[in-house]
């Protein structure tokens, strides 16, 4: 790869707060929420003891709260360090999305990587803490490898995002690091629901990535990044992204043998299939934004309902 160059556009002084919050895409911040709403679900659900797991009510809820501050903190991360490196490459020259800071010159490269990076301070923070708590000190190895993953995802000299690994690491890392560590990290084990759980919430931050990539193939093949989508070519991408959305309702029928009310999960179905049959048959790759947003969306609602129907059923 070649060397990173910087863009050509020239970055205000001072950017405003708006620029940074959009900068940090909160449209995409609902796939970390979830899983950590999930990974609580199936935590409630799974406690044996019913005092909370091994840590007792109190830590129950702080850890939870904790784990929602690691995985928010390291998705802004790497939002901010994503814009960083696709900016100072050159890639966002071809987008055809929303601007982003470094490349659309509204921000400078050094102020966006330092902001990035800060979420990342607060992300190990927040995760020390969760290790303090509970003192599971092999977390910490799981937190260094997740900030690293998020760095290379787009950064360094050979970032595999670009490298049709994308989905893969969404899947582990939103879906089953987040909801299953969220599980254990709060009752000491995990269950055969949250494994499950885990891997249908994963399964949608796929979708959310493949629509978003699906949007971008022609910017990105032009750019040199390969996404799974500009791999496997824009046919094949709609189907895998259709898979990804329809298929967590497939292994729904797990948590509904657990928990019967688990079936009124479904009704999310009324925002996965317009989100699917757009990213589907959409022509403009800007109409495709709206298929971004149902997604997120519908991960969403998904993940709220599945955990609220398995707190009440443990409750009950």
């Amino acid at each position: 790869m070649t060397a990173p160059t910087a863009p050509a556009a020239s970055a205000p002084a001072r950017p405003s707060f708006r620029v940074w919050v959009q900068g940090a895409r909160p449209r995409t911040l609902p796939l970390s929420a979830v899983s950590v709403i999930v990974g609580t679900g199936v935590a409630v659900a799974g406690d044996r003891d019913g005092v909370g797991g091994y840590l007792g009510r109190d830590h129950h809820l702080l850890v939870a709260v904790l784990c929602l501050v690691v995985a928010l903190c390291l998705q802004i991360g790497v939002n901010y360090t994503n814009d960083y490196s696709d900016g100072v490459r050159g890639t966002d020259a071809y987008r055809v999305g929303p601007p982003r800071l470094t490349g659309a010159g509204q921000a400078t490269p050094r102020a966006v990587l330092v902001v990035g990076l800060a979420f990342f301070a607060v992300a190990a923070v927040a995760g020390l803490t969760i290790v303090l708590v509970t003192q599971l000190w092999w977390m910490l190895a799981v937190g260094a490898v997740a900030i690293v993953a998020a760095w290379f995802y787009t950064g360094g000299a050979r970032p595999y995002g670009y490298r049709a690994l994308g989905e893969v690491a969404v899947f582990l890392f939103f879906g089953i690091a987040a909801v299953v560590g969220t599980q254990f990290v709060q009752i000491g084990h995990t269950t055969l629901t949250g494994w499950v759980s885990a891997a249908a919430i994963g399964l949608f931050a796929c979708g959310v990535l493949m629509v978003n990539n699906i949007r971008d193939i022609e910017p990105d093949r032009a750019a040199g990044k390969r996404t799974l989508a500009v791999v496997v070519g824009r046919g094949a991408a709609r189907v895998l992204f259709a898979v990804f959305m329809l298929a967590p309702y497939v292994l729904l029928v797990v948590p509904v043998l657990d928990a019967p009310l688990a079936l009124i999960t479904l009704a999310s179905l009324v925002l996965a299939v317009p989100a699917v049959r757009i990213g589907t048959r959409a022509v403009q790759p800007l109409a495709l934004v709206k298929s971004l947003q149902l997604s997120s969306t519908t991960s969403l609602a998904f993940g709220v309902l599945l955990s609220v129907a398995l707190v009440i059923h443990h409750a009950s």
